[in-house]
């Protein structure tokens, strides 16, 4: 491997030189810095980056870990979060932990060996599974993403979940619809549990029963959520219209409906959480609660930079507003 000491010998300078060159520590004429780059190209030299975050006590790193890359709310959430960084000038470890607490937890223990200057973090246990977070947090820097924990009192950037889901909800309802059902995440999260209520006060704003039978859980997944979809929508007494609770599990419902050979929105009407790029291609092209992704994402790097930059007085929690975007996949009822 090929050492500074190398990289001069090459280019005919000192050390000093090849040092203030990589560094940008001091000035090197165009001539030299021609001279140090030509070398370290010819011989791959790469700066050892450990001793380099010695000597400055930061890596100009940061760890992400995500719940489920292949959703595309997170897959467009990493793009943006990514790009804030580059722009800050941190590099990014991402880590996926498809839904599973013990993957988020060991990302965990492995970011801190990296000595990672901060963690964004969207959670995927329950809450009593985070009570050394805080503790952690008190030594390095941590700001939650999507998935609030509301009684650690941590950093985090969110989304109105509740509004979200009441605006789906009630639209359904301003379209005539009474029976309603939904298909729900895992309650133990943060968002599941406000979308499903923001569902429930929906229907009470109306006066209207919040049927249990009318309520099935996908956990976030589309495999699921078409099995609860299916087994809703095949009996006599089937509702009209299903708010469901994010994108994975929108396909899935859509992929029930197509098995059952029912139509939408002739048969039942469908308004799910999360835009994604697909959404407008479906048909008929689905109507959503759009997540504003790229405010969260940067509201996550803001909030991660300042406690880098130095610990605040209070934990901040940005809660940012979704959006109803209206397609086609929801009509008026009585359905023709």
């Amino acid at each position: 491997m090929a050492t500074m000491k190398d990289v001069a010998r090459l280019a005919g300078v000192s050390i000093a030189t090849v040092s203030a060159t990589v560094n940008g520590s001091a000035f090197v004429s165009p001539e030299l810095r021609a001279r140090v780059t030509e070398a370290i190209n010819r011989l791959g030299y790469a700066p050892d980056g450990v001793a380099r975050s010695l000597k400055k006590g930061r890596t100009q790193l940061i760890g992400l870990i995500v719940a489920d890359i292949t959703n595309p709310f997170f897959t467009e959430l990493v793009h943006v979060i990514e790009a804030a960084m580059q722009d800050a000038g941190y590099s990014v470890l991402l880590c996926d932990t498809d839904e599973d607490f013990e993957k988020e937890r060991n990302y965990l223990r492995i970011l801190q060996t990296h000595r990672v200057d901060g963690v964004i973090l969207a959670p995927t246990g329950t809450g009593d599974a985070y009570q050394g977070l805080k503790t952690l947090s008190e030594r390095l820097p941590l700001v939650l993403v999507d998935r609030a924990l509301p009684d650690l009192g941590l950093d985090a950037a969110t989304v109105d979940s509740f509004a979200g889901a009441f605006e789906a909800t009630s639209h359904l309802l301003d379209l005539g619809h009474r029976k309603v059902a939904t298909i729900i995440g895992p309650r133990h999260l943060a968002p599941a549990r406000d979308r499903l209520n923001g569902f429930r006060a929906a229907l009470e704003a109306r006066g209207l029963e919040v049927r249990p039978d009318f309520i099935r859980s996908g956990s976030f997944r589309e495999e699921e959520a078409m099995a609860g979809a299916q087994d809703l929508l095949s009996g006599a007494d089937r509702p009209s219209a299903v708010f469901v609770a994010n994108n994975h599990m929108m396909i899935g419902v859509m992929r029930a409906i197509a098995t059952l050979q029912l139509n939408c929105p002739k048969d039942v009407s469908v308004v799910g959480i999360d835009d994604f790029p697909w959404a407008n291609a479906f048909t008929p092209r689905l109507t959503v609660v759009r997540q504003p992704v790229e405010e969260i994402g940067r509201a996550a790097v803001r909030l991660l930079l300042a406690r880098i930059a130095g610990p605040a007085p209070q934990p901040v929690h940005e809660v940012l507003r979704p959006a109803l975007v209206i397609r086609d996949s929801c009509a008026p009822f009585p359905l023709q």
